[in-house]
């Protein structure tokens, strides 16, 4: 756990919710927005490095995870909310711009600060999830199901209670383990028969010990996954909102990195839009994207020297 020490913690009133904040260093501020099923804690070796660089870096448990409150209600994990509660945080440490990370859902959150309030951001660094303009045409569940039917993720989801009680029945480390540990490029299916065995044996990578599993496990099991999966249940509630920022553009200078094993690389027409132009056209100041070879989702936890040096080298330009 050397990777943690000399990290402060607080919690910070913000947006009627309290939050969780990790921080470490002096200088610059970069905000750092955790994914799915994910902490602060994922960002705990770019913590270390960015501190390390003269950089202040700062990683909330985002909204329904870890410390951080978690309201019941579904409607209050809209997009709204989740930018909400980042332009509060900033107000309540007086920073009135910050480079942004995000990875994952973070990286959905952070597309969306920077068109929301690119006032706000000085530079934008996204993992693993490109900027995904919103399609007039047809609701994200609607495509979902229609690409990849009922037992997709995603779809299994939105069913109140269904995948929290499968992952009682699994076991918290174990449900852990599994998304961590996840290479297939192609897309995530969680049977309605249930997704493996509570006794299933399962290797971790030699950039995951059984300690950072503790860590997640002794968070989940105190915050559960509902406040997580409420994320996935406002996915057409986000593209009602969003409707008055159809076509919109992000103007923030931007990088994005993805490991080629990653499943979501691997959506229908996804490396088109991200090489061919389309990605580009969203997002005109898009200065770099940077594809690793080999490595899957969780990738500032697998190659982290490597995407610590990939934040530094953009942010330092600015």
């Amino acid at each position: 756990m050397e990777a943690v020490s000399g990290i402060s913690h607080r919690t910070v009133d913000v947006n009627r919710i309290r939050m969780h904040v990790a921080e470490k260093g002096e200088g610059p501020a970069v905000l750092l927005l955790h994914g799915f099923p994910e902490l602060w804690y994922s960002w705990r070796h770019q913590i270390a490095g960015l501190a390390a660089r003269g950089y202040r870096a700062i990683a909330p448990d985002l909204r329904g995870y870890g410390d951080t409150d978690a309201p019941p209600d579904v409607a209050s994990y809209s997009v709204f909310h989740l930018v909400g509660d980042l332009v509060a945080l900033l107000d309540a440490l007086s920073l009135s711009q910050v480079f942004v990370v995000g990875h994952d859902w973070g990286a959905f959150v952070a597309w969306h600060l920077c068109m929301f309030r690119p006032d706000r951001v000085k530079a934008v660094v996204n993992l693993s999830v490109a900027f995904l303009p919103r399609n007039p045409a047809m609701k994200p569940l609607d495509y979902f199901r229609s690409i990849y039917g009922d037992e997709y993720y995603i779809c299994r989801f939105q069913e109140a209670g269904a995948a929290e009680a499968e992952f009682a029945r699994l076991g918290t480390a174990t449900v852990l383990k599994k998304f961590f540990t996840y290479r297939n490029p192609g897309p995530l299916f969680i049977p309605k028969e249930g997704w493996g065995s509570p006794n299933e044996q399962i290797t971790l990578p030699s950039w995951l010990s059984e300690a950072d599993i503790n860590y997640y496990t002794n968070n989940f099991e105190k915050s559960g996954f509902t406040g997580p999966i409420n994320y996935y249940r406002c996915f057409d509630l986000n593209w009602d909102l969003t409707e008055p920022w159809t076509g919109a553009q992000v103007n923030v200078p931007s990088k994005f990195i993805v490991g080629d094993l990653d499943l979501t690389y691997h959506y229908p027409n996804m490396q088109d839009y991200i090489h061919k132009g389309g990605f580009k056209k969203d997002v005109p100041l898009l200065e770099e994207v940077v594809v690793m070879e080999g490595v899957a989702h969780f990738i500032n936890q697998e190659k982290a020297q490597e995407i610590t040096d990939h934040i530094y080298d953009f942010i330092q330009k600015f």
